[in-house]
C-alpha cells in the first residue's frame, strides 16, 4: 500500500517539543478492546504518541454498541483536560451531544472509521471509504458470476439494526458495485430487487454470522451470494454453509483485511475482501492531535471527499477484469490481528 500523506516532518518536530512542555493529552476511545481491528488502531495511536511524546489514555465499550461506556469516557477526557480525542462511535447519532461538549471545551474530537451523523458533528473524519469498499467487493462478485449474476441469490449479512454507519455504507456499496439499484441509501434493506433473499444481522461477530446465515438459508437454501459485513461473520456463515455441504458453491464477500480473514481468503472460505488500515488511521489521528495542540490548525479532509480517506485495496486470490485488487500474499504483508 501507498503510505498515506501524514503531517510534514518540520510541523511534527514543532508539536513533539510543544508536547513535553504542554504535557499534552489524547483519548482513543474505541467500540471494543477485543475486536482484532481496535486492538490495532490502539497499537497505531500508542505507538505514535509515545514517539510524539503525547500522553494517551484509552477506552473502550464492554461490547460493540455500549453506547453508555463511549459517553463516560469523553466525559472522563474533558475533565482530564485532553487536546484531542479520536473516537470510533457505537451510536453515531446519540454521541453527538457528548462530541459536541467536548468541542466546546476546545478538545479536537476525530471520527475513525464510523462517521458521525451528521458526519460534520466531529472536527475531522479519518476513515476507510467504507461504501468503496462495499462496491470493490459487489464489483469482483458479480464478475466472478458472469453472466450468472442476473440470476443470483444474494444473502446480506449486516451489522446491526443502528443505521446509519459504516454497515450500511460497505452493504450499500456492495448492491451497487453488483449492479443493484439502491433504495434509501442511508439504510440497507429497502431495496426491491428480487435477487435479494434478505438481510440478517449478525453483530459483527462469527456466531452472529453463522446464526443470521442459517436464517437466511432457510429463507431460500439456494442462496450463492454472501456479503457480509466483516470476516469474523464470513466466517461464521460459511460454518453454516458448511454444515449443510454448499461451502463450495456459494461466493462470500467481506471487508476488513485481517490477519485471519485473509488467511481465509487464501484457504478459499473468503472469495475476496476489501483491506482497511486502522493502525494508520489511528497513526495520523494522533499526528492531527500533536498538529492541532502545536498551532490550532484543523486535519483537512481528501479532495472530493468530506473524510480524510486512509486508503483500501481488494484482496483476492482469484482477479478478476475491471476490479484493481491485490495478491493475498501483499494483504498478509499488510493485514492486521
Amino acid at each position: 500500500m501507498t503510505k498515506l500523506l501524514s503531517i510534514s516532518a518540520l510541523a511534527l518536530a514543532a508539536s513533539t517539543a510543544g508536547a513535553a512542555a504542554q504535557d499534552i493529552g489524547a483519548c482513543l476511545i474505541t467500540k471494543t478492546d477485543t475486536n482484532p481491528f481496535f486492538v490495532k488502531m490502539k497499537e497505531g495511536a500508542t505507538a505514535k504518541a509515545e514517539e510524539l511524546g503525547i500522553n494517551l489514555k484509552s477506552y473502550a465499550g464492554k461490547i460493540d454498541g455500549d453506547h453508555e461506556s463511549q459517553v463516560a469516557a469523553i466525559e472522563t477526557c474533558i475533565a482530564d483536560g485532553a487536546k484531542g480525542i479520536l473516537l470510533t462511535a457505537s451510536d453515531t447519532s446519540s454521541i453527538v451531544s457528548s462530541v459536541q461538549q467536548a468541542r466546546d471545551a476546545g478538545i479536537l474530537v476525530i471520527a475513525l472509521d464510523t462517521p458521525l451523523n451528521p458526519i460534520d458533528a466531529a472536527d475531522a473524519t479519518f476513515a476507510t471509504d467504507n461504501f468503496l469498499a462495499g462496491e470493490l467487493i459487489g464489483k469482483w462478485a458479480a464478475a466472478k458470476l458472469g453472466d450468472d449474476a442476473a440470476d443470483a441469490k444474494i444473502a446480506m449479512l449486516d451489522l446491526g439494526v443502528s443505521q446509519p454507519t459504516v454497515g450500511v455504507l460497505r452493504d450499500q456499496g456492495f448492491l451497487q458495485g453488483f449492479g443493484i439499484e439502491l433504495g434509501d441509501p442511508n439504510k440497507w434493506g429497502d431495496e426491491d430487487d428480487p435477487r435479494i433473499v434478505g438481510n440478517d444481522v449478525t453483530a459483527g461477530n462469527e456466531e452472529g454470522g453463522r446464526r443470521a446465515m442459517e436464517n437466511l438459508l432457510a429463507k431460500d437454501p439456494m442462496i450463492n451470494v454472501v456479503y457480509t459485513i466483516n470476516e469474523p461473520a464470513a466466517a461464521g456463515a460459511y460454518e453454516a454453509l458448511k454444515a449443510i455441504g454448499r461451502e463450495e458453491d456459494v461466493i462470500i464477500v467481506s471487508v476488513d483485511g485481517g490477519c485471519p480473514g485473509v488467511q481465509n481468503v487464501a484457504d478459499g472460505v473468503i472469495g475476496a475482501t476489501s483491506q482497511q488500515y486502522p493502525l494508520d488511521m489511528a497513526a495520523l489521528g494522533i499526528e492531527a492531535i500533536a498538529q492541532y495542540a502545536a498551532d490550532g490548525t484543523l486535519p483537512q479532509p481528501t479532495e472530493g471527499k468530506d473524510f480524510f480517506d486512509t486508503g483500501v485495496a481488494l484482496v483476492t486470490g482469484e482477479p478478476v477484469d475491471g476490479v484493481d485488487s491485490i495478491t493475498v500474499e501483499e494483504g498478509m504483508d499488510l493485514c492486521w490481528g
